[in-house]
């Protein structure tokens, strides 16, 4: 596990982090960019604090604080890990992460089954709508098939039986929060639920569209908010590693 780590992009699921990968590539460029990623096993039990355990787990090989970073349900996972952990965490970047942080995609897709008399396939269609936008009939079914794994996959555990519910509030450490204008999951209201407890480097940025994706389709507009936010913390680490560089060499 190597020092030189920027930034941890936390996964919720294998198969959401495909959707992730053009906004990485576009860090990467100009960041040190790690991935941890949740993995679901029928045999064992799932929860938010199993995830936040294995994330300590992962961290634990870094000597300094990082850049923490999720979507969705990552970053819920993102949020509750800094919260307990926050000598681990140097600043915080949360994507389509609603003031209640547990308010992902998975309520809306339960809220439906319970409220209307629709199928499960009827159901996970209007979710891509939501996620999405409008897509092809062959590009929604495969999506269909993704969201359907990632109800088994979450962490957050929700069901039909029971929605759960996170802590609200800020943290410590400086966040960014940023969404999208027309994602109906998590919308302008519930971002700005956040501002009531942010600090004076905090952020929240909208994205014109991509709904609730929003970092999958326009990777290069959501990274320029992502690198503004970190750059004079990222230039201070640079500007103190080189004067002790000199130190030691003179």
């Amino acid at each position: 596990m190597s020092d030189d780590i920027d930034v941890v992009w936390i996964s919720s699921s294998h198969v959401l982090q495909r959707f992730d990968q053009p906004l990485l590539q576009y860090i990467s460029q100009y960041m040190n960019v790690d991935q941890w990623e949740y993995h679901y096993h029928k045999d064992e039990g799932s929860s938010i604090d199993e995830a936040v355990d294995l994330i300590y787990e992962f961290l634990a090989h870094y000597s300094h604080p990082i850049h923490l970073a999720g979507h969705g349900a990552g970053g819920a996972i993102a949020l509750t890990f800094a919260r307990r952990y926050p000598q681990k965490v140097r600043s915080l970047v949360l994507l389509a992460v609603a003031s209640q942080p547990a308010n992902t995609w998975h309520i809306h897709y339960y809220l439906q089954r319970k409220i209307f008399t629709m199928s499960r396939e009827q159901v996970l269609a209007s979710c891509v709508r939501n996620l999405f936008g409008e897509q092809p009939h062959n590009t929604t079914k495969k999506l269909m098939a993704i969201l359907s794994k990632d109800l088994e996959q979450s962490p957050l555990f929700h069901s039909l039986f029971k929605l759960i519910e996170l802590p609200e509030g800020g943290v410590n450490m400086p966040i960014i929060v940023c969404g999208s204008k027309n994602d109906p999951i998590v919308n302008s209201a519930a971002l700005k639920g956040w501002l009531k407890g942010f600090k004076s480097k905090d952020n929240l940025w909208e994205c014109p569209n991509g709904h609730h994706f929003f970092h999958y389709f326009y990777p290069q507009q959501v990274c320029e908010q992502m690198l503004s936010f970190w750059r004079p913390d990222h230039l201070q680490s640079m500007l103190t590693s080189q004067l002790i560089s000199q130190n030691l060499t003179n």
